[in-house]
C-alpha cells in the first residue's frame, strides 16, 4: 500500500459495464521526501506522476488515502474489472519518527 493526497476527481462519460457509477480520484503519491520533512502530515504535490484511483470509500479532495496498485486492486470484486489502483484506506493522521543514529 502507498499513501497519497487526493488532488482531484475524474468524471467519465463512457465506461465498461462493470464500473458504471464508480467514483474516481486523482492522487499525488507521497515520496520519501514527504516524510523526511518532519512528523506533520505530508502536504504538497509529488514530482512523481499522479494516478487515477477507483474509490469506494468516499475519499475527498485534500484527503490522504492509502491505495493499492496492480492485480491486487481488482481483488475485492467478484468479476475482476479493468482497474490498476483502488482506494484501500482513508488516513486520519500520519506519525513518522525516523530512527537517527
Amino acid at each position: 500500500m502507498r499513501l497519497g493526497s487526493v488532488i482531484g476527481r475524474v468524471t467519465l462519460n463512457k465506461v465498461v459495464p462493470e464500473l458504471v457509477g464508480a467514483r474516481w480520484l486523482i492522487v499525488s503519491p507521497f515520496t520519501r521526501e514527504h516524510f523526511q520533512r518532519g512528523t506533520e502530515t505530508p502536504a504538497g504535490l509529488s514530482n512523481d506522476p499522479s494516478l487515477v484511483v477507483y474509490d469506494n470509500l468516499g475519499g475527498g479532495v485534500g484527503q490522504t488515502i492509502g491505495f493499492v496498485e496492480g492485480r491486487e486492486a481488482a481483488q475485492p470484486f467478484e468479476v475482476y474489472p479493468p482497474i490498476d489502483a483502488i482506494n484501500a484506506a482513508l488516513v486520519d493522521d500520519i506519525f513518522y519518527n525516523p530512527f537517527n543514529s
